[in-house]
C-alpha cells in the first residue's frame, strides 16, 4: 500500500563515540577513511531500518555544517570558537580575501551513500546566506557581495552533485530569518545558488521566533519546491487536533496558499522527550486539516538530532514513523 506521508532525515546525528576515539588515534588516513565509511554505512542502514524514505549518513564526515564548507573554500581564516545554541559551538572564520571554489566538499560522501542506500539519499548543503552571515566579513564592502560570491560556489557544488545523480538537494539556511530586513536579499542569494541546478530543491529554515512571518511573504519567490520547517519546539505535548492544542503549528495557516511541499517538523530536537506516536499523529492530522492536502506533507524532525544521544535520536525517529502510520490509518 502506497504511503501517504514520506518521512525524511533533516540534518546531522551525533557521531558514535568509537568513531571520535578512532579519529583521534594514531591511524593512517586510509584507516580513518574506512572508519568513516563504517560509520556512514551504519547510520544509513539504521535510518532505513527505522523506515525513513529519504536518508543520509547523518553528516558523519563533517566537522560541523559551517566549518566543513568553509574549510574547503579559499578566502577564509578561522578566528576561534563561538556558541551557536544549547552548549554547542562552532569555529567561526574571517573572510580575509576573495572567496573561491576549491573542491566539491560533499561529492565523495554523496557517492558513498548513493552506492549503499536502498532509499533515496537527500544531500544537505549549507547555503550561501548562512555561510555569509556566520562569518566575520573583513574583505567585501557589502554583505551582499560576499553572499553572491558564496552563492556561485554553492551553485557549483549543487550542480555537480545533481550531475552525479543527487535527485534531492536540501539547502540549509538556518540564518535566513534572523535578519527580517534582509529577506529580499536572502531571496536573491538563495535563487542565485540554485539557478540551473537539475534536482529537486528543498530548503531547511530554522524557527524564527515570529512563526515565520518574515519568511512567508517570500515563499512563492524562492526557487525551492519543498520547505522543511521547525514547529514542534514551540508546540504543546498534549494530544489534540484543534488550534489550542497545536500552537506551534499556527504558521501553517499562512503557508496554505503557497502550493509548495512542506517538511513538517514533528520532533523537538532540543529535548530528550520521546514524542509518543499519538502526538506525532495529531500534529500530522492538524497539518492536514489546515493545509487540506496531505500529498504535499512530508514528515521529519524539526532539525538535526546531533544534540541528542544516538539512542534517544533513533527512538524519536522510530516514534515518528509509528505516528505516521497512525495518521495514515485514520485518513484512509
Amino acid at each position: 500500500m502506497m504511503k501517504l506521508f514520506k518521512t525524511q532525515e533533516i540534518g546531522s546525528l551525533k557521531k558514535p563515540s568509537w568513531l571520535l576515539d578512532y579519529l583521534k588515534g594514531k591511524y593512517s588516513e586510509e584507516q580513518k577513511k574506512e572508519a568513516l565509511d563504517d560509520a556512514a554505512f551504519l547510520n544509513v542502514k539504521i535510518l532505513e531500518n527505522i523506515g525513513l524514505d529519504y536518508v543520509y549518513d547523518g553528516e558523519v564526515r563533517r566537522a560541523e555544517m559551517y566549518e566543513h564548507p568553509v574549510r574547503n573554500m579559499d578566502g577564509f581564516e578561522f578566528a576561534g570558537r563561538v556558541r551557536s545554541w544549547d552548549n554547542k559551538y562552532y569555529k567561526k572564520a574571517r573572510v580575509v580575501g576573495e572567496v573561491k571554489y576549491k573542491t566539491n566538499y560533499h561529492l565523495d560522501e554523496f557517492l558513498y551513500v548513493k552506492s549503499i542506500a536502498e532509499r533515496v539519499p537527500k544531500v544537505p548543503v549549507t547555503g550561501a546566506y548562512t555561510i555569509m552571515d556566520w562569518s566575520y566579513n573583513e574583505y567585501y564592502v557589502e554583505r551582499i557581495e560576499l553572499a553572491m560570491e558564496l552563492a556561485g560556489i554553492v551553485r557549483r557544488v549543487l550542480a555537480e552533485l545533481a550531475d552525479k545523480g543527487a535527485s534531492v538537494l536540501q539547502v540549509d539556511e538556518p540564518a535566513a530569518t534572523t535578519h527580517p530586513s534582509e529577506m529580499d536579499m536572502f531571496t536573491d542569494v538563495f535563487n542565485e545558488q540554485v539557478k540551473g541546478v537539475n534536482a529537486k530543491i528543498s530548503t531547511h529554515i530554522c524557527y524564527s521566533g515570529d512563526y515565520y512571518s518574515s519568511l512567508m511573504p517570500h515563499v512563492a519567490e524562492l526557487n525551492a519546491s519543498h520547505f522543511a520547517l521547525e514547529f514542534a519546539n514551540s508546540d504543546k505535548n498534549e494530544l489534540g487536533v484543534d488550534d489550542d492544542s497545536r500552537p506551534g503549528y499556527r504558521a501553517l495557516k499562512t503557508f496554505k496558499e503557497s502550493g509548495k511541499e512542506i517538511g513538517l517538523g514533528v520532533l523537538d530536537v532540543h529535548t530528550d522527550f520521546i514524542e509518543p506516536p499519538e502526538l506525532v499523529r495529531d500534529r500530522i492530522l492538524y497539518a492536514v486539516k489546515v493545509l487540506g492536502d496531505y500529498s504535499k506533507i512530508y514528515v521529519n524532525p524539526d532539525c538535526g538530532l546531533r544534540t541528542r544521544q544516538r539512542k534517544i535520536a533513533f527512538e524519536k525517529l522510530k516514534s515518528m514513523v509509528e505516528g505516521v502510520k497512525l495518521a495514515e490509518r485514520i485518513i484512509r
